[in-house]
């Protein structure tokens, strides 16, 4: 039989990271039941379920080497599991902008909407190009193996420019708030995490970017092309173990344990106290928000009409249940917290102002 790979694949090793990345899987799986973070952490669980399955696919396609739907199904279902892990960094960077919104640039929930966008287009490109670029893969239809491989070099590059951007936006956050001497411990925890794992997604892009101009775009495959294509420790070794290190990480530093699972919760100025407040305030016309749904005009000159409610505590409730901030408040419901958490809602409801605010 001719097989599709270029060497004598694994059966052990496959099977060993679709069971760590499944083991990631299930504690990620626990924690957002026990800290209520399914909303903002729901991409993490996907991505790794994508994964496992990745993995699980190779390990069987390792023993029928020339099944090309195995291949197949194994090569789109790896290449699309990184792209959706990074959608729940996305996700957490919007609840942290929530909870300090005198450091967030721009509106969080637009904020996530733009790179999850941007993401979706990412993991678009992938899946087709991984597709294309398995389909050909062993057989004379060389267009058809340098589209797909073009699509997927497409989708990395875009990747990486996005994790510049996110980690950019965390650095900003996290620059704003050393200056303001208003960087709780919670928080910068959380920004060392993102940026590590952010690390771990630009490296996987840059290897299989290599991967991808070197093996799809030349006719004589010698050096790089070579060295990728005839050896399989490239795979594990820039592919699976960051990823698997990148999900071990954010089980490690869950940011269930650091982040209010209500958005609403957001820190004051002083860094310690938290208050329910209105989410966010732009004062524009709808056409403005249109145009502009960022507000990088007001941004760059400097004349954004957001409301800074944060500096009118006097209009806001304090939160109940504790801080963050201080390591004395938790998502985990127990009875003391469930009762605060609905003593805080109904005097919340009581409050007038409460109702009339619109929060964009």
């Amino acid at each position: 039989m001719d097989s599709l790979y270029f060497y004598d694949p694994s059966h052990a090793l496959p099977a060993a990271f679709a069971a760590l990345v499944g083991l990631s899987l299930i504690l990620h799986i626990y924690q957002n039941f026990r800290y209520r973070f399914w909303r903002v952490t729901f991409w993490m669980f996907y991505g790794a379920l994508i994964f496992t399955t990745g993995w699980i696919l190779r390990c069987v396609s390792s023993y029928y080497p020339s099944n090309k739907s195995l291949y197949v199904a194994q090569t789109v279902f790896i290449y699309a599991g990184p792209p959706i892990f990074s959608a729940a960094e996305y996700n957490v960077l919007g609840r942290l902008m929530y909870y300090m919104p005198m450091h967030a640039p721009f509106n969080p929930g637009r904020t996530i909407i733009f790179f999850i966008y941007l993401g979706a287009s990412v993991e678009s490109l992938t899946a087709a190009g991984a597709s294309l670029y398995a389909t050909a893969h062993g057989v004379d239809d060389s267009q058809t193996y340098i589209t797909g491989g073009t699509l997927i070099s497409v989708s990395l590059a875009l990747q990486a420019v996005i994790e510049c951007v996110f980690i950019s936006m965390v650095a900003l956050m996290h620059y704003s708030g050393v200056k303001a001497k208003t960087l709780p411990r919670n928080v910068r925890t959380l920004c060392i995490m993102l940026y590590g794992t952010s690390t771990f997604v630009l490296l996987r892009c840059i290897a299989r970017a290599i991967e991808s101009f070197s093996t799809a775009t030349t006719t004589h495959c010698n050096g790089v092309c070579r060295l990728v294509l005839f050896h399989e420790w490239y795979l594990y070794v820039f592919e699976a173990a960051p990823m698997v290190i990148y999900t071990f990480w954010l089980n490690l530093i869950h940011p269930g344990r650091l982040l209010p699972a209500d958005k609403n919760r957001y820190l004051d100025p002083d860094g310690v106290t938290q208050r329910i407040g209105p989410l966010w305030i732009d004062s524009r016309s709808k056409w403005e928000k249109i145009m502009d749904p960022l507000d990088f005009g007001g941004a760059m000159t400097g004349t954004s009409k957001r409301e800074a409610f944060w500096l009118q505590p006097e209009r806001w409730v304090p939160a109940p249940g504790g801080s963050f901030a201080q390591g004395t408040a938790t998502n985990v419901k127990t009875a003391s917290t469930s009762e605060e958490m609905n003593g805080g809602s109904k005097l919340i409801d009581l409050i007038p102002w409460r109702r009339d605010v619109t929060a964009v």
